[in-house]
């Protein structure tokens, strides 16, 4: 599912990421623990695509057995939106649209008719437990259902690896709870990779794998 080789990311003078090795096998579910400022986030960026290594030198990234150094900026996009899903701690919902609508969103890039992208919709939706709450808006939504609302978004296009960035980092205990229990069953029924940085040790634990990264590098 992914092999990476020797990804280094600096900002200036400063080696956030000093040549980490990483391979990911399809239906895993993998979590990234470690120190704030270890490099776990930017790790994830790159691998999902939203960053780039900084290093070209004996740098590989495949995905699915797609080279991505080798994608220009318009293939990389389409490859990202047909192929990662993105989970945030931070539900980055739409305000002015409603559940249905910020779930559509990414279907509507693709170019799914509406019909198609609002039945998809609405079946996550359905599974997730929120067909009461299709028209509502973010605001109208507890911090969980808001969550749920940016899972939905991110299965849409029916992706093959989900990437998620602290996700229960802003939900209370039983809402965090309901969601780890949420990854295992979205990866049962639909088979997806899940990459969870997370500070949460309940989290971390459960996954098929834990990787801790220490000052840039995994450790483990």
């Amino acid at each position: 599912m992914i092999r990476a080789k020797n990804i280094q990311k600096f900002y200036s003078d400063l080696q956030v990421l000093k040549g980490v090795d990483l391979h990911i096998k399809p239906s895993e579910i993998v979590s990234i623990v470690g120190a704030s400022g270890a490099g776990k986030t930017t790790l994830l960026q790159i691998l999902g695509t939203l960053d780039k290594a900084s290093s070209k030198d004996d740098f590989e990234l495949i995905i699915n057995n797609i080279n991505i150094g080798g994608l220009n900026d318009k293939g990389l996009a389409k490859f990202r939106n047909e192929h990662i899903g993105f989970i945030f701690q931070f539900h980055q919902l739409l305000p002015e649209f409603t559940a249905i609508e910020n779930v559509c969103l990414p279907a509507f890039i693709k170019g799914t008719s509406r019909k198609d992208a609002e039945k998809r919709a609405k079946e996550l939706l359905d599974f997730l437990g929120l067909s009461h709450r299709y028209t509502h808006k973010p605001n109208e939504l507890s911090g969980g259902e808001q969550q749920r609302v940016a899972v939905a978004r991110a299965l849409i296009n029916s992706p093959d690896l989900i990437f998620a960035d602290e996700p229960s980092g802003n939900l209370d205990s039983e809402s965090a709870e309901n969601l780890h229990s949420l990854f295992f069953k979205l990866r049962d029924e639909f088979g997806q990779t899940f990459v969870i940085v997370t500070h949460n040790e309940e989290l971390a634990n459960l996954a098929d794998r834990k990787l801790t990264m220490v000052d840039g590098k995994i450790v483990n």
